[in-house]
């Protein structure tokens, strides 16, 4: 017996097959989860460039919240559009994953870089069956979330705020600050 299988014998107190989504509000009909799906992978996953001004109008058809000037890049992944708000004037880089399980606000002015991830979705592994603990994000205005970072959830971030990239947030950041790093923490001021 491989060392693996030897170290997968013993007992665990992990009891996946308890798990239950229980409590937790997809916000939508499965009809319309669907139809966002099919959606989603055609104008939004895609590597094709659609306009952002379709895919901002197909984000309000299925109950977004999405101000003006709204920068949409290809493979971007929104999981559940009625559930997040887009202020004026904001960029989402190319392969964005929002997995807003709960509500998301972006505020106006906001960049979201390359292959971000802004996750509210997570578990409670102090629990044997691992039951959801999401939670919402904020994004303040004028912040700035740079490529490849990790922003968990129930996480504000400040206005003005630069993550840098790579970086990873699980708490709230301070506005008008550089943060990096994993945990991510404070460098400097942005604007002095």
């Amino acid at each position: 017996m491989s060392d693996i299988l030897k170290e997968t014998a013993q007992p665990s107190r992990v009891r996946l097959g308890d798990f239950n989504s229980a409590g937790f509000e997809r916000g939508a009909s499965k009809l319309k989860e669907v139809c966002w799906y099919l959606i989603k992978m055609m104008f939004f996953l895609t590597a094709f460039p659609f306009p952002s001004s379709l895919k901002c109008a197909l984000l309000k058809l299925f109950g977004a919240k999405v101000g003006n000037g709204v920068n949409i890049k290809p493979r971007v992944n929104i999981h559940f559009p009625w559930k997040i708000s887009i202020g004026n004037d904001c960029w989402l880089g190319e392969e964005v994953f929002i997995l807003n399980f709960e509500n998301t606000t972006i505020g106006n002015n906001v960049c979201i870089s390359q292959r971000a991830f802004i996750c509210g979705g997570n578990h409670d592994f102090k629990q044997p069956s691992m039951p959801y603990r999401n939670g919402s994000i904020t994004l303040m205005n004028g912040c700035w979330v740079g490529a490849s970072c990790f922003i968990g959830p129930g996480v504000t971030i400040g206005t003005d705020s630069v993550i840098t990239a790579g970086s990873i947030v699980t708490t709230n950041i301070e506005g008008n600050g550089i943060y990096r790093g994993n945990p991510a923490t404070y460098v400097k001021q942005r604007w002095a």
